[in-house]
Order: structure tokens, then sequence, then C-alpha cells
């Protein structure tokens, strides 16, 4: 462990940059709003801004990416097949466990089962995480029911304890290390890991005051979901709810659903291209012939959380699929993000 002084955070970036593309949380300059996004200036990334409105799932798991070009000469029946190569390294800053436990999730789904993503594994062999331990939750935050934070405890390079005077400087991996001894950084001294504690449980006693919108019973709704006892009336007044609008999986750090479309050129070649997918949308499990075996949309909202906290899922993930983020509460227009839909699965058992 090592001390990082706030003054030298400018350097600290400053070394960053010189290797890689620069992500980070950023104040918007007339909403006030944070945003994680790509940052023209490693000065503008702020490490003590709130928990941004986005996740930096973005980063390795475009909104669309073009995964290849082909052409196919009719006459010669010549085919030519053109990789993409367009991955940048990229060093994602201030990142809050929730969303570090989110890109762990994708982690084990592209790479960590049958067969591997070589699209996901370019972004994430190129990439330098840097996690925050998260000493302030939001409305909505309910990480702590999810296992998930308010401190990383795995999958970072750097992780970056704000102890007021300087920032707890701890190094994950081999690039971290190197990254200590490029900026010669002090020792903790051998209080650093009592006084990263005393953060943390601090952090941890402020959900009670501050993350007043969650009140989730996780534990109880995996419980529940897993073996299937969630009646229909529940799941119909949830489907009932939903505007069908894809939000919710697009905020959600740990939601992996793509789409596949090859779109054909005027100059006669074919660009493939992945983008991200709901299982909001009608259309998500339509086959050929246009059988969709999910059409309620009560059938496809179950699905989602299904993924998200069945034990299922939590067998192929080694965890809940569900980071406690909170994101999809704010966004949910019909006011079923997941927080909400524990709430609704409580009320089943209790009858309140």
């Amino acid at each position: 462990m090592y001390l990082l002084a706030k003054s030298d955070v400018p350097r600290f970036l400053s070394a960053l940059s010189a290797r890689f593309e620069m992500y980070g949380p950023q104040v918007h300059p007339v909403s006030g709003d944070v945003f994680f996004d790509k940052a023209a200036d490693s000065s503008s990334i702020r490490l003590d801004a709130p928990i941004p409105a986005n996740s930096p799932k973005f980063a390795v798991f475009p909104h669309w990416e073009r995964i290849l070009s082909y052409a196919y000469d009719r006459e010669t029946k010549d085919l030519r097949i053109v990789p993409e190569d367009l991955v940048r390294p990229k060093a994602l800053v201030g990142i809050r466990s929730c969303d570090l436990t989110g890109l762990l999730c994708f982690d084990r789904f592209f790479l960590g089962q049958e067969f591997v993503d070589d699209f996901y594994r370019a972004h994430r062999r190129r990439m330098f995480l840097v996690s925050v331990t998260c000493v302030t939750p939001f409305a909505q935050c309910f990480c702590v029911c999810t296992d998930s934070g308010p401190a990383a405890r795995e999958g970072y390079d750097v992780n970056l304890t704000d102890l007021g005077e300087a920032y707890l400087f701890e190094a994950g991996s081999d690039a971290g290390r190197e990254l200590v001894a490029s900026l010669s950084l002090p020792p903790a001294g051998p209080d650093a890991g009592r006084r990263r504690d005393e953060v943390i449980d601090r952090s941890i006693s402020r959900f009670e005051a501050a993350a007043v919108e969650n009140k989730a019973w996780i534990s109880r709704a995996v419980n529940r979901l897993t073996t299937g006892f969630v009646k229909n009336e529940t799941w119909e007044y949830i489907g009932q709810q939903c505007f069908e609008c894809g939000a919710c999986s697009f905020v959600c750090p740990s939601c992996s659903c793509f789409n596949i479309e090859d779109v054909n050129r005027r100059d006669g070649t074919t660009e493939r291209l992945r983008t991200w997918d709901s299982c909001s949308f009608e259309g998500y499990a339509r086959m050929a012939g246009e059988h969709n075996p999910r059409r309620p949309v009560e059938d496809r909202r179950n699905k989602r959380f299904f993924c998200k906290l069945s034990f299922s899922q939590s067998k192929k993930y080694l965890r809940p699929g569900c980071v406690g983020c909170g994101r999809c509460v704010r966004v949910c227009p019909g006011d079923i993000g997941m927080a909400n839909v524990v709430t609704a699965i409580r009320r089943e058992i209790t009858g309140k």
C-alpha cells in the first residue's frame, strides 16, 4: 500500500494518459450531471465525483462495433474477409466497485465459458482499471445487498481510497506495481489497512440514511426466483408497467445481450456489426418465420430478473448478475427498476 497525495493526482493521470486513452467520470458543465466518458484532457476526470449516470461497460463492450468486413465477387467466386482491429489501449479511471463487478461478470460471460469472444478479449487485454472506494452512496444504491461494494476486492490494477489528505494507493496487478515504481510513491505506513477499513465501514453506515430508495430484499428475491414461487399476477403487474424501452439494459453494468447484423455498402462490401440488444424489446427472441416464444411483455420482463437473480446465473457468474448500482431505478419510466421489483416480490411474501 502507498500514499498518493491529492496534489499528485494530475501527475498520476498524466502518467496514464501517456500510454492510454483516458476514460473517467466527468461533470457536465451545464447540467452538472456526471457521466463516464472518454476524456479529451485527463484533467477533466473527477475522482471525487458522484456515481456516473452511465456505466463504463461501453469502453469494453461498445454500443456498436464493426467486427469485420467482407466482399464476395460472384464472377470469380473470390471471398475477401478483413477483420477489424480498431482497439486502442484504454485506462478506465474512477470506476466504482459495482461497475468493476459488472466488468468481472462480463469477463466470465465472454471469456470464462466454452467459447471465448475474441473481440471482447482484445479490449480487455489493452485495458488498465483504476477503481475507487465509494464513500457516499446515492439514493438508489444497494451494492451492500449484492456483495459488490462499496470497496473493490479484486479485478483492479489500482484501487484508490480517499483518506482525506491523500489517496491510499493499492496495486492489484503487475501493471499497477509498475506504475507505483514509476511514480515513486511513499509507503502508506502500518495503519493504512485500518484507516481504509474505517472509510469502508463509514460508507456502509451511510446507506441507511442516504440510499433511501433501495430497501431491497435481494436474498429473499433470489430464493423466490430460483424456486419459481413468484406468482404470475406479480409478473403481469411488472409487465404492465414496462415501456419496452431497453433503458434498464443499456445502463446496467452487467447486461451483455447483443445482436449481429450484416450491412451492405454501396461499394460492394458488407460490414458485420455488433450492437447492444435488450430482452425488453419485442423482437429480442423472434425467430425465423416470425415465431416468438417470449411474446408477452411480462414473459420478457421475468426473463431479465431471472437473469439477474436466479441461482443458475449465480453459478455462471459466481455471484448474482445484479451489482446493486441502482441505475435501472433511475432511468425506468415505468418504475420497475430492480429494487422496486424486489419490493413487489417482498409484498407478495409479506402481504404488505
